[in-house]
C-alpha cells in the first residue's frame, strides 16, 4: 500500500466526499483503476467508513448546537450510550476525561428542540448530571 497515495486521497474525500473517481486520479496522478483499488482497501481496512456530506457554514449557523458534558452513574454507561444512538439530534458521542464520563454534540433547529433533546437526555436512567455548552459559531471545520 502507497501511504502517501492514501493519505492523499483521504485529505481530498475530506474535502470533497463527492469528488469523481476520475477527478481524484487526476489530481493524485493516478490511473483510475488505483484509485478504486485503494478506496476499497481502506473501506476493508474499517478506515473509511462511509462517504457523507459537509454542510455549508451558512446551513450550520442556522441550527442551534451544544456540547453537553454527561456525568453517568457506574456501570450505566452502556444503556446511556445504547439511548443516545437512537436519539437523531445526537450528532457525535465521545468519552472523557475529567469530572465528567461523556460528551455529546448535540444539533437541532430550535432552542426549543435543543431543550427538550438535553430535558430527555438528562432524565436517562444513570445520568447524574449534565452541563450544556451552546455553539456560537464556526472558526473552522474539517
Amino acid at each position: 500500500m502507497n501511504q502517501e497515495l492514501d493519505e492523499g486521497l483521504l485529505e481530498l474525500l475530506r474535502q470533497n466526499s463527492r469528488e469523481s473517481i476520475a477527478n481524484l486520479a487526476r489530481k493524485l496522478g493516478v490511473s483510475r483503476a488505483t484509485i478504486k483499488e485503494h478506496m476499497a482497501t481502506l473501506e476493508r481496512r474499517k478506515i473509511i467508513e462511509g462517504y457523507t456530506i459537509r454542510f455549508h457554514p451558512q446551513h450550520q449557523q442556522q441550527r442551534v448546537s451544544a456540547y453537553l458534558m454527561i456525568e453517568i452513574h457506574p456501570k450505566q454507561t452502556g444503556t446511556v450510550v445504547r439511548h443516545m444512538e437512537k436519539t437523531p439530534a445526537v450528532q457525535a458521542l465521545y468519552s472523557i476525561s475529567g469530572g465528567y464520563d461523556l460528551l455529546a454534540l448535540v444539533s437541532c433547529d430550535t432552542t426549543t428542540q435543543l431543550d427538550q433533546v438535553i430535558d430527555r437526555i438528562a432524565d436517562l436512567d444513570g445520568v447524574d448530571k449534565t452541563l450544556t455548552n451552546i455553539v456560537l459559531g464556526a472558526k473552522f471545520q474539517r
